[in-house]
């Protein structure tokens, strides 16, 4: 954070700025006390806000804060979460909506079971979040890795039982294939059943 607060002072030294560290759970660590950074004889200061001993109603007041009101100082989750939903409901603009509705999903996940949340946040208007196509891009992208790799692996296994069929031994297959010999008579068995 100071050297962030440096660099901006460096290009605009007039420029007043207010940092702040925010943590979204509880926790038991020293850290979360910490407001200052000090080395040898410089200190640098900044503001820690603990979301969980922020009132819910701070929250309740800006669409852009809404996905944070389920993590403040609230007796019931999922209900915060309900009343969430009913404000987002309410926001005309969709595309603001979506995404503020894609936030407090993934949000609600640190504190509340998914079921609830699902049971509660309305799929359909999150997935026109940028955020929401942005995770579930992803998630394709590794799916179709995943299948790359299994693709692989079904022909190395089709060709060690192609090569075990033609007599190869497990050693000179391993040279072939770049397999280890336990690979190679795990591959084996499969290859003896009809």
């Amino acid at each position: 954070m100071i050297d962030y607060r440096l660099r901006v002072h460096r290009r605009f030294p007039q420029k007043q700025m207010r940092q702040a560290v925010i943590y979204l759970q509880s926790t038991k660590s020293d850290l979360v006390q910490q407001s200052a950074f000090t080395l040898e004889k410089t200190r640098h200061e900044f503001e820690v806000i603990r979301l969980w001993e922020q009132p819910a109603s701070a929250f309740l007041q800006s669409p852009g804060l809404l996905p944070f009101a389920v993590l403040s100082q609230v007796s019931d989750r999922a209900q915060t979460l309900r009343q969430v939903a009913q404000l987002i409901d309410q926001m005309p603009d969709p595309r603001a909506q979506s995404n503020v509705l894609a936030s407090t999903f993934v949000l609600a996940g640190l504190v509340l079971e998914s079921e609830v949340i699902q049971q509660v946040l309305r799929r359909d208007i999150m997935q026109e979040s940028v955020t929401y196509q942005l995770i579930k891009s992803e998630g394709r992208e590794e799916g179709r890795e995943e299948g790359r790799e299994e693709g692989r692996e079904e022909a190395l296994r089709q060709i060690v039982a192609n090569l075990t069929r033609e007599g190869m031994s497990p050693d000179v297959i391993a040279r072939i294939t770049g397999l280890t010999i336990e690979q190679i008579q795990q591959v084996q068995p499969a290859i003896d059943q009809p």
